[in-house]
């Protein structure tokens, strides 16, 4: 915990919204939710922070937003750079 400027403590603030367990596995794709199950089932008890870290992270990365956003919108594919250079020889 942190001092706020009047000596209030207050907690520290999260970089993510997900605060519980059940936040973490509400927030994974259905087939993921089993890995996590499994996972979190067989984690030891100190390791279960650095654990609920990593899907937190793998859960907020954006990945699948980026995906969907159409981030390959205008591009072509199959095209080669050089197919369109001249022969110089």
């Amino acid at each position: 915990m942190t001092t706020a400027p009047g000596g209030v403590p207050h907690p520290p603030s999260s970089s993510h919204p997900l605060r519980t367990i059940r936040d973490i596995r509400e927030s994974l794709p259905e087939e993921q939710r089993r890995h996590f199950d499994a996972e979190l089932a067989d984690t030891e008890i100190e390791a279960l922070p650095k654990m609920l870290h990593r899907w937190v992270t793998l859960s907020n990365d954006g990945f699948e937003q980026f995906l969907l956003s159409r981030p390959f919108e205008g591009l072509e594919f199959g095209a080669r750079s050089y197919d369109e250079q001249t022969d110089t020889e």
